[in-house]
Order: C-alpha cells, then sequence, then structure tokens
C-alpha cells in the first residue's frame, strides 16, 4: 500500500501544459509539504476504524493538504503578511509574482472541493466533507480568523479575543480534519462533537506554540521567518514568554486528560500524532 507521502507527490495538480510555469510554481510550493497535520489526523482515524478504505481517503485528505496550502499562500501575500519565506522554501510571491501566487491558492482552493466531489464515497458522506471544510474553512473559520488578525494589527485584544481570532483562524481547520476523519468511517454524532471539540484545543496549542517558536528559533529552524509577529496580536506579545509557554503547557495537559477519556481505538488513532506534536513548545 503506498503511503499518502507518495500519493501527495504523484498527484500534486497541474493546469493545462500550455501553462507550464505554473506548474512549475505549483510543484515548487507542494515539494515542501510540511507535516502534514491536518491530513494525518484524517487518515489516523481512517486507518484505526476502516483500514479499507485509507487508500480512498487519500484524495479527501489531500484536498484538506491543498485547502490548507491555499491557505498559507494567500497568508504570505505583500497584502497580508509579507512573508519570503515558508516551510523553508521561498514563497511564490517572491519567485514569481503576487498574481501567479493568487491564482495559484485560488486554483487550490476550488481544486480541494472538486477531488472531494469526485471522491469513492456515497454522496451524502460527500456533501458532509464539503459543508464541514468550507464552513470552518470561510466565513466561519479561517478566512475570518485572519480577516481580524489583520484588522487588529497595532490595537491590542484581550486574550479572550485572542483565543476567538486563532480558534477561527488555525484551530477551526484542525477541528474540521478530525471530524472529516469520523463522518467518513461513519462515528455517531457525539463522537464527532468531542472530536471537534478536542480539536479546537489542539489547534490552539499549535497556534501558542508557533508564537513561542517565533521567538526561540532562527528562521532556518522554523522554516519560515521569526520575530515577525511584534505588531500581531500573538499569545507572546499578550502574555510574554514565561506566561506564553505556561498557558500551552496547561493547554496541553487539558488535551492530555481529554484524550484519555476517549474510548482505546480512538485513543490509538490518534496517539503517534500527539506524542510528536503535544509538547513541541518544550524543544
Amino acid at each position: 500500500m503506498q503511503t499518502f507521502e507518495d500519493y501527495l507527490n504523484s498527484n500534486i495538480p497541474q493546469i493545462d501544459t500550455f501553462y507550464k510555469d505554473y506548474n512549475i510554481a505549483i510543484k515548487h510550493i507542494m515539494s515542501a509539504s510540511g507535516k502534514l497535520f491536518r491530513p494525518k489526523l484524517l487518515l489516523s482515524i481512517v486507518k484505526t476504524y476502516e483500514p479499507l478504505l485509507l487508500e480512498s481517503s487519500y484524495q479527501v485528505a489531500l484536498a484538506v493538504e491543498l485547502f490548507h496550502t491555499y491557505s498559507l499562500i494567500h497568508d504570505d501575500l505583500p497584502a497580508m503578511d509579507d512573508s519570503p519565506l515558508r516551510r523553508g522554501i521561498k514563497t511564490l510571491h517572491t519567485i514569481y509574482d503576487e498574481a501567479t501566487a493568487v491564482l495559484i491558492g485560488d486554483a487550490f482552493n476550488t481544486h480541494a472541493f472538486e477531488l472531494i466531489s469526485t471522491a469513492s464515497f456515497r454522496d451524502d458522506v460527500k456533501i458532509e466533507l464539503v459543508k464541514i471544510l468550507a464552513k470552518n474553512g470561510g466565513l466561519g473559520g479561517m478566512v475570518f480568523g485572519q480577516a481580524i488578525d489583520l484588522a487588529y494589527e497595532n490595537k491590542l485584544l484581550t486574550l479572550e479575543q485572542v483565543e476567538i481570532l486563532h480558534l477561527n483562524k488555525t484551530a477551526k481547520l484542525i477541528a474540521a480534519s478530525l471530524v472529516m476523519g469520523a463522518v467518513i468511517v461513519g462515528l455517531d454524532s457525539k463522537v464527532k462533537d468531542r472530536l471537534y471539540q478536542f480539536g479546537l484545543d489542539l489547534g490552539l496549542l499549535f497556534q501558542v506554540q508557533d508564537d513561542i517558536i517565533d521567538v526561540t528559533l532562527s528562521a532556518e529552524e522554523a522554516g519560515k521567518p521569526t520575530g515577525n509577529d511584534e505588531d500581531k496580536n500573538s499569545f507572546i506579545n499578550l502574555l510574554g514568554l514565561e506566561e506564553s509557554v505556561a498557558y500551552a503547557n496547561n493547554l496541553a495537559s487539558k488535551i492530555e486528560e481529554d484524550f484519555k477519556s476517549f474510548e482505546p481505538k480512538l485513543q490509538s488513532a490518534l496517539k503517534e500524532l500527539l506524542d510528536k506534536y503535544l509538547h513541541r513548545h518544550r524543544v
């Protein structure tokens, strides 16, 4: 059985060969696919509960990764964070131009939903998957969080407001990935609700960890520019480094306690990823 990484590398989207420069740009941005955390969350649930559906789920997992990559391409644009580096490679707008980056981001966004719509699942499952990704990635989630982030640069928010910002910008797509896996294998609504809340906590932890990494690692170590959040509503700017680490530790402890309350099969599905990422702020 091929791995998801192999599947991703052999299924990088392409457009008409007449536009070969765009294909080169697409291959460039997909060559550094990052941690693949979101698709791996989805696939870990499928692999544990319905392993025969694993390879069929790769197409949906790729959709999640493409959608996430679109968000990073746009987040790095000059109109937003104006970042020259992402995942250890140069961002698209710095190699090509802003229009190319915008269009490739747009293409990844829409292609994600095409992939889900043509996956080998029942129509009702595919409709639910589309709904979850659209809701958590759009006005009710990631895009809304990004809008808050930009609107309130240089305006200090409260801790509760910062949590709302990052729950939308970062956490909801992580939570959605877990629930999409649960939909594919047919877990009941109570389990899906618990997974969603668990994913929100996990996503919030990821954001705090990224804020800590921004002030403790070099750009080479982090794979992206660091020390760039002075104008942002980061946890570091609000709480300081020491309190941010304490916040992350408390949130990690809560996630661990919630994890222990899951049924053994669900624990088995998520244990490897949690072991790898839950305490990365302590490195």
